[in-house]
């Protein structure tokens, strides 16, 4: 058990310390509990003589004071601490030797003890660095040299001794940068009067200064510069990556919580998603993991294969995916048969015993309750072909409501940055309808009285890039127009010429189709550790031929012919 110690006084006036006292068992009971509900965090932890609160968990040999040093001091921790009294001071970051001379202060006397050659009272003759004088300081008594700054004691710690910038002055390098700019300006100047000089004396027209000054402009641009991470190869034309593009986000900075997928650094494999605890979708992001892109056509059907494998070897049959994977195939289909088979004898026998089959024909219940009338027929792509396609519903806004005699709502046209009215082009919101004048009077530049009267021989002014861009975007809309004229009239026969040209390329992808199942087929026979991965490959939209050819040839599991497929 704990033991106190008591402090008595002698009649010398001097402290004895008496043996400790044995507690009793029940302060001994109650002192462990406390302790224990302490390190539970039920109760306050122990607080030291500098207010500062005992871990419960640390032993008692470290935070109590021994009774023979000192009994009335209480747990403390202080002598785990960094002592202040017996640290090592070093110098800060700011404290450096200074660099030159004291201005301050100017002498015009020797001083005796000064340097005979200079008069510094710093050094002595034999440490001066200046130019030996004819005739010294100290006869002369003129020319006095300041002297040098006393210097400080620096005491460093390691870093501060291997510290390269250490005591640099930043106000050098303004300095330099200062400097170049000037260096920068001046060959500027003497470039432009260089060329004034050329063009006033007809060595350099107009046209031929604009393409200098544009090629030998010292700010290139960082097209000609190869990427980091690439090669060009001349002879071949070929773009070769040899390293990762230091632009590109590394798999491991996607996400920096530690719960996340996990990065294997020697491989640089991330095989779970690193956005899976953020909620977001995998479709929407640009990196899901390694294995996002295998979780897609076949794959679900080999991780059945794999599952029906090892439910085989547990029940006794010798058969593995990669050892035997025709007869795992085989024996696979067997079993679909038979659990196909097994079930169609179940449910007879069970409309056998208690009837009901009628009700087992009947529609859908999704074609009950929306049976209609209406015949609508759709294309491949969702357009409506034939009949009329479902109503949109309304909002709860009033929408189509003209007013002030317009035939057309606000915001039906734009030009200019502004909203307006189609029906007369109108810009201000709540005006009354002007009809054919006020299009007339937008589509017309008034002229005042005063500019018409003046000479035509005068310049036009020059238009601004929004004028020539509305003028661009009227001349397109006239070719589009004549386009569209000329497109009715040989609309027979390129209808025909189309037709041919999508059957050609969706044969084209039905057959590059079949080449990339066979493809991953092959792939997924492969052990895991030795599959390739698809980062390097070319990464591209797929077209409207390519996607047709892909749902034509995927297996829905919900298709009730997709077991007649493979036979």
């Amino acid at each position: 058990m704990d033991e106190e110690a008591t402090v008595g006084v002698n009649p010398e006036g001097l402290v004895a310390l008496d043996e400790p006292k044995k507690m009793t068992r029940e302060d001994w009971r109650k002192k462990k509990e406390l302790e224990e509900q302490r390190k539970l965090g039920n109760a306050p932890a122990e607080v030291d003589e500098e207010g500062k609160d005992i871990n419960p968990h640390i032993p008692q040999y470290i935070s109590s004071v021994p009774w023979y040093i000192d009994p009335s001091k209480r747990p403390t921790l202080k002598h785990q601490r960094p002592q202040e009294e017996i640290a090592v001071q070093f110098s800060t970051i700011g404290e450096w030797y200074k660099r030159g001379v004291n201005d301050m202060s100017v002498t015009t006397k020797f001083r005796k003890g000064s340097c005979e050659n200079c008069g510094a009272m710093t050094h002595k003759k034999k440490e001066c660095l200046e130019r030996p004088r004819k005739v010294g300081a100290k006869f002369t008594g003129t020319s006095i040299a300041p002297d040098e700054h006393s210097q400080v004691e620096l005491d460093l710690d390691y870093d501060g001794k291997r510290d390269r910038w250490n005591g640099y002055n930043p106000e050098d390098h303004h300095r330099i940068v200062e400097e170049y700019a000037k260096v920068d300006v001046a060959k500027r100047t003497l470039k432009a009067q260089k060329l004034q000089d050329e063009l006033a004396s007809g060595k350099l027209d107009q046209g031929q200064r604009e393409h200098d000054s544009e090629d030998e402009d010292e700010d290139k641009y960082a097209d000609d510069i190869d990427m980091p991470g690439q090669n060009f190869d001349s002879k071949r034309r070929i773009t070769v990556r040899n390293l990762r593009i230091r632009e590109d986000t590394a798999k491991y900075l996607r996400n920096l919580d530690p719960d996340s997928a996990y990065y294997d650094p020697k491989t640089r494999a991330m095989r779970e998603n690193p956005y899976s605890n953020t909620g977001m979708n995998p479709d929407e992001v640009g990196y899901a993991g390694d294995n996002f892109a295998r979780y897609s056509g076949a794959t679900i059907n080999m991780a059945q294969t794999q599952l029906f494998a090892w439910e085989a070897y547990e029940r006794g049959s010798e058969v593995h995916l990669q050892a035997d994977p025709t007869k795992l195939e085989l024996l696979h289909k067997s079993f679909k048969v038979k659990k196909e088979d097994f079930k169609e004898k179940q449910r007879d026998s069970i409309l056998e015993k208690y009837g009901g089959e009628e009700h087992l024909d009947a529609p859908p219940r999704e074609l009950l309750l929306a049976q209609t009338e209406d015949y609508v027929e759709y294309s491949r792509h969702g357009a409506v072909l034939k009949g009329q396609d479902k109503a949109v519903a309304r909002s709860k806004y009033e929408e189509d409501v003209v007013i002030n005699n317009h035939n057309c709502i606000w915001g039906s046209f734009w030009t200019d940055g502004y909203w307006g009215y189609k029906c007369c082009h109108s810009m201000v919101k709540m005006s009354y309808c002007t009809g054919d004048a006020g299009l007339r009077v937008n589509h017309t530049d008034c002229v005042p009285f005063e500019e018409g009267l003046m000479d035509d021989e005068d310049e036009e002014p020059p238009k601004t890039l929004l004028e020539m861009h509305r003028d661009k975007m009227m001349k397109e809309k006239k070719k589009k127009k004549k386009s569209k004229k000329n497109k009715k009239h040989n609309s027979d026969g390129s209808d025909s010429d189309d037709a041919e040209k999508k059957k050609e390329k969706l044969k084209k992808a039905l057959e590059a189709e079949d080449k990339r199942v066979k493809h991953i087929e092959a792939i997924m026979q492969v052990e895991e550790r030795k599959r390739p991965y698809n980062s390097l490959q070319e990464v591209k939209a797929p077209t409207e031929e390519e996607m047709e050819a892909f749902r034509m040839k995927r297996c829905r599991e919900d298709d009730p012919m997709a077991s007649f497929l493979s036979q």
